[in-house]
């Protein structure tokens, strides 16, 4: 998987510019303390306290939504915590009571020793940023405290469109791409040639092609990405037509394996909006069990890409799609008038419903720079981590660097 820090809109939040988490409990007394993990916040058992000068946080909570596996012995009163990245484990030992703690087996003191609160283990949270690469920082006058999360490996989607050429080079950034150059027409139609998705011309000695060849080579594996919408009931003519679906997806799976695609990208959008929710979802299942069954023989991977579940169209279920797809991408955008960035809470809920019915590792936060700015590109990318999603899917090529710059 490739990191973050490759993505030119994607850097990691800046951990510079953090004051001191030390406060006076008398100041700390006037209001409650509110924790936020990149930007947004988080849930906690107990509230965090101040105490002797320190930041106390619950330990379990922060770990998790980190992804670090915690375990708390009670004979001994000891909660451990193991972090396991690439460059190798860090295991944290803290006992209650006890101002020593143990990192790989080395003690470390704390300013304050872990305490028990209603049943939760509290420790100061300066010493979790230190030994966990999180960035921690206390506002005063909110009473805020606000962690930035490690940066970390997740996979990572692009999606490409026609006038993308300029960014070229931004490809081997991600791990896959999915290459909008198809769709359904309006008479449900498999096609390369409308106004919107269409086969792109060749770009001097740049040719489609050449794109997806050159994406392979790099380590990027490239997808080609089947569009439509249902405005005009284009998708539900070929939902409705066995033999016009058995000749599309034929010609997705053919036009796929001839280009040299590895995967197929299924953007298939606009079910549900009223009619029978139940017969368009069982329709737009057969369709994907039908394709997923053409495609693997041939050596080609699926995704599916949804809207979200907490949006306007209820034609997709997560969860038999979920068994058919390699992956599911959770288009979580579009909820308001893309004028300013998705509301952090309408996403969050977009995430949590769709993990009720699908496993973390086969979802991907879907996010639209269209209407973001780095530091709500961030805060979405720390939802994707907390939840321990498979990764992020961006919308699109082509707008990263008009909205961004390059550097």
């Amino acid at each position: 998987m490739k990191r973050l820090s490759k993505l030119i809109l994607c850097a990691a939040i800046m951990m510079s510019g953090f004051t001191a988490l030390s406060v006076q409990p008398a100041q700390a007394a006037a209001g409650s303390v509110t924790i936020m993990l990149d930007g947004y916040p988080l849930p906690f058992p107990v509230s965090p306290a101040v105490m002797s000068g320190t930041t106390m946080v619950p330990f379990r909570a922060i770990s998790e939504a980190l992804g670090i596996k915690v375990e708390w012995n009670q004979a001994a009163r000891k909660i451990t915590a193991t972090n396991t990245e690439a460059s190798g484990s860090k295991v944290v030992t803290l006992t209650l009571g006890s101002t020593t703690a143990t990192v790989n087996g080395a003690a470390v003191k704390l300013a304050v020793a872990p305490q028990n609160i209603r049943g939760t283990t509290m420790i100061p949270l300066s010493f979790f940023g230190q030994q966990f690469g999180a960035g921690v920082s206390w506002n005063q006058a909110t009473k805020t405290v606000s962690i930035t999360s490690p940066q970390r490996d997740l996979y990572t989607l692009g999606f490409y469109a026609q006038k993308s050429y300029g960014e070229v080079s931004l490809i081997p950034s991600f791990d896959a791409v999915h290459f909008g150059w198809s769709r359904l027409d309006r008479s449900g139609q498999f096609t390369t040639n409308s106004t919107d998705f269409w086969w792109p011309k060749a770009d001097g000695d740049v040719t489609p092609e050449s794109i997806v060849q050159n994406a392979s080579a790099a380590g990027t594996a490239p997808y080609l990405m089947v569009y439509s919408g249902d405005k005009e009931l284009e998708l539900t003519k070929n939902l409705e037509d066995p033999a016009l679906q058995q000749q599309t997806i034929s010609s997705i799976v053919s036009l796929a394996t001839e280009k040299g695609f590895q995967g197929i990208g299924l953007d298939l959008e606009g079910l549900g909006l009223t009619g029978d929710k139940q017969l368009v979802q069982s329709q737009f299942n057969t369709f994907v069990k039908n394709l997923a069954a053409m495609a693997r023989p041939a050596g080609l991977k699926l995704t599916v890409i949804l809207p979200p579940l907490n949006g306007s169209y209820k034609g997709y279920d997560y969860k038999t799609l979920a068994s058919l797809a390699d992956d599911l991408v959770i288009m979580a955008y579009a909820y308001e008038d893309e004028s300013r960035p998705e509301p952090l809470a309408m996403v969050d809920q977009g995430i949590r419903l769709a993990l009720e019915q699908v496993s973390k590792d086969k979802l991907i936060l879907g996010i639209s720079v269209f209407s973001e700015d780095e530091t709500s590109v961030n805060a979405k990318i720390g939802l994707a981590k907390r939840y321990g999603l498979k990764g992020i899917a961006i919308w699109r090529l082509g707008l990263i660097g008009s909205r961004y710059g390059t550097r």
